[in-house]
C-alpha cells in the first residue's frame, strides 16, 4: 500500500525545462512545490570529464535505460509494433534536466504561420489544399500572445543572436540578450552563397553563451568555449543553459521546492473531474508513495505525458478509427534527409571545434515563406550550416561510392575529415489521422505498467517536401566554392533504427475545441482544471524547427496560468 504525504499546493512530474522553468516561477511567487525526478541528480561538477564520446555519445550517459522503459513502434496498424531494443532514431533524457541538459543549444521561435498554420493554410490557397487524412489544427493561440513568454525564456536562458531577424521569420519586441556566436570559415561561404541567390541568412541564436551574461535572476554564466561537446552532453562550463544551471538553482534558493530524485511517477489519482495528486515509486527502494496536491503538473517528455494520462484513465483516448477522443492524437516526428555535401580538394576546416548551436541558416523556404500553389506539400525546412564541432567516432564523412569498410573506407574518412561542408533542411512534419500514440496491449516496462506504441510513416507530403528542400540545399552549396557537390534527396519508409531527430510531438495538443485537444491555451486541461500539462506534446504539428524555444515559452505561460488557477480555480478560458 502506498505510503501517503502530506498535501501540498503543486506537484510537478519531470524536472527538465519546463518542470524547472515553472518550480522557478511559481515558488518566487510563494507557492510550494514539489519536484518529482525519476532518475539521478547532476549538477556541472559531473562535466568536468564530459569530453568522452564513447560514454556519452555512444553508450548513451544521459538516456533513459531501455531495458526498464522504452516504446513500441510501427509504421501502420497492420504491422505488429516492436519494442525499441536500443537507442536510434531519437534520444530519450534521464535525469535531472533531462533533455535540456543534453541539447545543442539551437534556438527557434517557430513562425506566426505554425500557430495558426489551418487558417492561414485555407485563406491563401482553399481548404482543397489540404491533403485528405491531414488533421491540421491552429494551435488556440497566436504568435503575438506567445512573444512575451519567448522574451522571458531568452532572458533567463542568455540567448545570443543577431540584433533582429529577417522580417519574414519573426518580429521581436526586445533583441536577444546576447550578441550572436562567432562566425567560421564554413559559416561565412554559407552566408556569401545564400546571399548572393537572393536568400536571407542570418545566425542560428544560439543557447551557448557567446559572452558571459547574468540574468534577471542573477544567475551567471560563462561564455561558451568552443569544444564541440555539447549535443548528447553536459556543458562543463555552464555556458550552455540547462536548467541545472538556469532555474532549477532559483527555485531552491526560495526554501519553497522541495526536489524529489529517483521517483518514478506511476499514476495521476482523480475522480474523473480534478486530481487528486500522484503516486510514484522510490526506484531505488521499490517503496510506492501517494503525493497529494492542489494542482497536477505533467513536465515530462512527449511520451511520458501521454503515457501517464493514458494509464491514469484521464481524457479520452484518440481513437483513429472514429476520429474521436484526443489523448494520442496528432503525433508528428520531423522531416530530415534533405542535404548537399560539399566535398573541397584544395580547402581543410577545423571541424572540431564547435558548438552545438554554432551556425548560419535561411528560412527562405520554411513554414509559407514561399507560394505553395503549384506545389504537392505544405510548409517547408529551415536550411543550415553547422558547426557543432565533429567527434572521431561518429563522424565519418565519405563521397557517394566509397566501400563502407576496409583500407578504402578508412582512406577517405581520413582524407575528408576536415574538408566536408553539409548544408542540411530540418522539415516540419504535419499530422495525420493515422499518426498517433497509445498504450501497447503486449508490452509492458519494469514495473509492469504498458508501453506507449508509436504509430508511423512519412508521407507523400514529406517526401515532396524533401524532394525540394534538397534542390535548396544544392543551389546553395554549389555557390560555396567546392571542388564537387552530393546532394541527397530522397526519403523512404520511416526506419527508427538511425538517428535522425529527438524532436518528438504531439499527443497532448493544445487548441480551442476540448473534442480535439487535451488542453487550453493555458495548458489546462479541459477534462480536469487542475491540471496542467505542457511540453512538445502540446504541439499539433511538428514546425521546420528545434522544438525548446516555444516549448521554454509554453512553460512560461502554464507558470502564469497555474498561478491564476491557484487564486481563482476553474478554467481560465
Amino acid at each position: 500500500m502506498a505510503n501517503k504525504l502530506p498535501k501540498v499546493n503543486v506537484v510537478i512530474v519531470g524536472m527538465g525545462w519546463v518542470g524547472g522553468i515553472i518550480a522557478a516561477e511559481l515558488t518566487k511567487a510563494g507557492h510550494n512545490v514539489v519536484g518529482l525526478e525519476r532518475g539521478k541528480s547532476r549538477g556541472t561538477q559531473d562535466y568536468y570529464h564530459v569530453h568522452d564520446e564513447l560514454r556519452y555519445a555512444t553508450r548513451y550517459e544521459l538516456m533513459q535505460d531501455l531495458s526498464k522503459e522504452t516504446i513500441t513502434f510501427r509504421n501502420t496498424e497492420k504491422i505488429r509494433a516492436l519494442p525499441m531494443r536500443t537507442y536510434g532514431s531519437f534520444l530519450m533524457g534521464d535525469g535531472l534536466g533531462g533533455a535540456g541538459v543534453h541539447w545543442n543549444g539551437q534556438y527557434y521561435r517557430f513562425l506566426p504561420y505554425d500557430f495558426e498554420i489551418y487558417t492561414k493554410t485555407v485563406e491563401r490557397y482553399g481548404k482543397s489544399k489540404i491533403p485528405e487524412g491531414m488533421t491540421l489544427r491552429d494551435w488556440g493561440i497566436t504568435y503575438g500572445e506567445l512573444e512575451p513568454y519567448f522574451v522571458k525564456y531568452e532572458q533567463m536562458a542568455g540567448i545570443s543572436g543577431d540584433k533582429e531577424l529577417p522580417e519574414h521569420v519573426s518580429q521581436m519586441s526586445k533583441p536577444f540578450p546576447t550578441g550572436p556566436m562567432k562566425q567560421t570559415p564554413g559559416m561565412k561561404l554559407f552566408t556569401e552563397s545564400a546571399k548572393k541567390l537572393g536568400y536571407h541568412p542570418y545566425n542560428i541564436p544560439s543557447a551557448n553563451l557567446s559572452e558571459a551574461y547574468t540574468n534577471p535572476d542573477g544567475i551567471e554564466r560563462a561564455a561558451c568555449q568552443y569544444c564541440g561537446y555539447c549535443e548528447r552532453f553536459g556543458c562543463e562550463y555552464g555556458s550552455k543553459a540547462d536548467p541545472v544551471v538556469t532555474v532549477l538553482p532559483v527555485a531552491l534558493q526560495t526554501g519553497k521546492f522541495e526536489l524529489r530524485t529517483f521517483s518514478n511517477v506511476t499514476e495521476i489519482i482523480h475522480d474523473g473531474k480534478k486530481a487528486t495528486g500522484i503516486k510514484y515509486v522510490n526506484v531505488p527502494t521499490g517503496e510506492e508513495y501517494m503525493q497529494p496536491a492542489d494542482v497536477v503538473i505533467l513536465a515530462g517528455y512527449v511520451f511520458t505525458n501521454v503515457r501517464l494520462l493514458l494509464v491514469s484513465k484521464l481524457g479520452q483516448p484518440y481513437d483513429p478509427k472514429s476520429d474521436t477522443g484526443s489523448v494520442g492524437r496528432n503525433y508528428a516526428y520531423q522531416v530530415n534527409g534533405a542535404s548537399t555535401a560539399a566535398f573541397y580538394e584544395d580547402r581543410e576546416f577545423n571541424m572540431a571545434m564547435g558548438a552545438g548551436a554554432l551556425g548560419s541558416c535561411i528560412d527562405d523556404f520554411n513554414g509559407d515563406n514561399f507560394d505553395h500553389s503549384s506545389l504537392n506539400f505544405l510548409h517547408g525546412a529551415n536550411i543550415r550550416f553547422t558547426q557543432a564541432g565533429l567527434r572521431p567516432i561518429q563522424y565519418q564523412p565519405t563521397p557517394a561510392g566509397t566501400p563502407k569498410w576496409g583500407k578504402s573506407f578508412k582512406q577517405a574518412t581520413l582524407h575528408n575529415a576536415n574538408r566536408v561542408l553539409s548544408i542540411a533542411g530540418q522539415g516540419a512534419c504535419m499530422p495525420y489521422r493515422h499518426h498517433y500514440l497509445d498504450l501497447d496491449p503486449e508490452y509492458k516496462d519494469a514495473l509492469g505498467i504498458p508501453l506507449i506504441r508509436m504509430t508511423f510513416d512519412f508521407e507523400q507530403q514529406d517526401i515532396e517536401l524533401v524532394k525540394f528542400i534538397a534542390r535548396k540545399t544544392k543551389e546553395i552549396a554549389d555557390g560555396m566554392g567546392a571542388t564537387t557537390t552530393q546532394m541527397n534527396d530522397v526519403i523512404k519508409q520511416y526506419n527508427i533504427v538511425p538517428y535522425q531527430s529527438t524532436h518528438n510531438t504531439g499527443g497532448t495538443i493544445m487548441g480551442s475545441d476540448p473534442k480535439t485537444s487535451v488542453v487550453n491555451n493555458y495548458l489546462q486541461m479541459w477534462d480536469a482544471d487542475n491540471v496542467f500539462i505542457c511540453g512538445a506534446s502540446n504541439f499539433p504539428h511538428n514546425g521546420g524547427y528545434n522544438p525548446t524555444g516555444v516549448v521554454g515559452a509554453l512553460a512560461y505561460r502554464t507558470a502564469e496560468g497555474v498561478g491564476k488557477y491557484l487564486q481563482k480555480g476553474g478554467s481560465l478560458v
